[in-house]
């Protein structure tokens, strides 16, 4: 099976003067299809950097990095606008929705921007991805009628709406309360059930212990790669330990 994400040796240098910071720092991440994984890490940790490249929002200074058995690193401008659109859906810590806009032409946005028409009828794929977060209700709501815990659903929607290879999620509890929080990450659990890859960025410990995987970064390297025990899976764990 083919890795989602794979990156070998990926290193990041910006040059401010005559100081060079090196934001990342030789990193190897394998993500594969079905995974909900978290990256986490401070402030300066490299996990926006390492974002913005897994995103192809960025190139690294050096090493490899194939999205989809895609050699990202071999791309011009315009096919890593075009591998943005069809394999990665973004969803961001400030909404980013258009404000006097419906929730249904919001999700509807990103496939204007598919020039290879793949998606044949956009506004009830539109329709379909808000169902699919739970606000068919709501198609007609502009942001400002909306709670943040929806605003967030309709980015979610809009991020499934162009059927992408993996959610690749930015903070995306920054902006909401605890209540909404879970509600939100409920959300993440449930999509990912149902196969959908999920990558979510966070400096939040508990918001990442949602995730099945956890990468911590720290200096612009992986300081730690573990997988999450669900506490159903520790007592299973603990019961097969004492017998």
């Amino acid at each position: 099976m083919e890795p989602v994400i794979r990156t070998q040796g990926l290193t990041k240098i910006y040059e401010m003067g005559e100081t060079r910071v090196n934001a990342l720092d030789g990193v190897d991440v394998t993500i594969m299809p079905g995974e909900l994984v978290a990256i986490m890490g401070t402030s300066g940790s490299g996990k926006s950097t390492l974002m913005n490249i897994v995103g192809c929002l960025d190139l690294p200074t050096s090493g490899e990095y194939y999205l989809d058995g895609v050699h990202v690193n071999t791309l011009n401008k315009d096919q890593m606008a075009d591998i943005r659109n069809q394999k990665i859906g973004f969803v961001f810590q400030g909404f980013n929705l258009l404000a006097r806009t419906t929730a249904v032409d919001n999700v509807e946005l990103p496939l204007l921007y598919d020039r290879n028409g793949r998606i044949k009828d956009p506004h009830a794929e539109a329709v379909k991805a808000l169902k699919k977060v739970g606000l068919g209700n709501r198609l007609d709501h502009e942001p400002s009628q909306l709670s943040g815990g929806q605003q967030q659903r309709v980015a979610i929607a809009r991020a499934l709406v162009t059927q992408p290879t993996m959610i690749l999620a930015d903070e995306p509890t920054g902006n909401l309360d605890s209540r909404t929080s879970v509600e939100v990450m409920a959300l993440f659990q449930e999509l990912n059930a149902q196969g959908i890859t999920v990558v979510l960025v966070t400096h939040e410990p508990e918001i990442a212990e949602y995730a099945k995987r956890i990468i911590t970064m720290r200096d612009g390297r992986v300081l730690e790669d573990r997988a999450v025990v669900s506490p159903r899976e520790a007592q299973s764990d603990l019961q097969s330990a004492a017998a």
